[in-house]
């Protein structure tokens, strides 16, 4: 009887969880302009970029120096990112 209830409640959680993205209301102009979302989709890629960068780092796959060189670039691009998105959001106002 308590496995049925566990395979219920995980069943009910599952489908919440899929279902969920179509709950949400879209807010901010990302929904409205698609330079937006790619903007914050590549910010997203960048970010990540950099986390698996300091990750290389930690595990011994980057040299400090390698590491340095590589952040810095990683981070310009990201700026650059970020003021595009910036001035797009400005613009889409």
């Amino acid at each position: 009887m308590s496995e049925i209830l566990y395979v219920a409640i995980f069943a009910i959680a599952a489908a919440v969880f899929v279902t969920s993205p179509f709950w949400r209301k879209e807010s901010g102009s990302s929904a409205e302009s698609p330079e937006i979302a790619a903007l914050e989709a590549a910010r997203e890629a960048k970010y990540r970029e950099i986390r698996d960068a300091e990750t290389d780092l930690a595990s011994g796959k980057l040299t400090q120096e390698d590491f340095d060189r590589v952040e810095a670039e990683l981070r310009s691009d990201a700026m650059e990112i970020l003021e595009s998105l910036e001035a797009a959001k400005s613009q889409a106002s």
